[in-house]
């Protein structure tokens, strides 16, 4: 039982590092690649479309969608 603990604790330390990693990663888009999707983000509003322009972790992108994932709930469910 302590070998099977001590490869649990190893294997969870190593997914957190590797998502750490992951999460924290550069923004690899070249300037017309952000332009791009600045452009793409237009319809949905200019403060989305300004965030395309911006180097972003995936970490911070996975957080604005959450993010507007929960507006969108809410808006949807407000009963205006």
């Amino acid at each position: 039982m302590n070998n099977r603990t001590l490869t649990g604790i190893v294997i969870v330390v190593i997914l957190a590092v590797v998502a750490y990693g992951v999460l924290t990663m550069r923004d690899q888009r070249s300037t017309g690649e952000k332009v791009g999707d600045a452009i793409d983000a237009l319809p949905h509003g200019v403060d989305k479309a300004a965030r395309q322009l911006e180097d972003r972790t995936p970490g911070q992108k996975l957080g604005d969608a959450v993010k507007d994932t929960g507006d969108k709930i809410k808006d949807n469910t407000s009963g205006e």
